[in-house]
């Protein structure tokens, strides 16, 4: 097997890979970010809503049932953005410790072998918290799925 040093293209693959799995967080981030977002503007929307009924309409427990569900899936949300914000550090300490381990290698094969494993950890842990954080997201599109159903049960017939 050829040594890592004479192929510029496994240190450029170790270098780059942290980096496109980071601008996958990133993205992961910013769509939980809106999907946050969009949770807190219906929360407000619903409990704006309920404000408005009678004491004692009957809407009111339904009403209650959906807060509890947004409640939820906003507990989920932010599950989920720290796992991605974690991968994005760890990816980000992946990329910089192959860089450093890229330039120290040659002078010591203790301390590459020590860099290598590190970037490894930390390359695992990036990748545990996609894994970990995408798992969490299914769970709250379930949540919403149901969420949907139920509302588009309370709806009035349209027509």
């Amino acid at each position: 097997m050829t040594p890592l040093a004479d192929n510029p293209f496994a240190t450029l693959t170790v270098i780059v890979a942290p980096a496109i799995l980071t601008n996958a967080s990133s993205v992961l981030c910013l769509g939980t970010g809106n999907r946050i977002g969009r949770v807190v503007d219906r929360t407000r929307a619903l409990k704006t809503a309920q404000a408005r009924l009678a004491p004692d309409d009957a809407r009111r427990g339904a009403y209650q049932e959906q807060l509890d569900h947004l409640h939820a899936r906003v507990r989920l949300l932010l599950q989920a953005l720290r796992c991605f914000y974690a991968s994005i550090g760890a990816f980000a300490a992946a990329a910089l410790i192959s860089i450093i381990g890229a330039g120290v290698m040659s002078s010591s094969a203790s301390l590459f072998q020590a860099g290598a494993a590190l970037a490894l950890v930390a390359g695992t842990i990036g990748v545990g918290g996609l894994v970990v954080g995408c798992g969490i997201m299914v769970r709250e599109v379930r949540l919403a799925v149901r969420a949907l159903e139920a509302e588009a049960g309370l709806a009035p017939p349209s027509g």
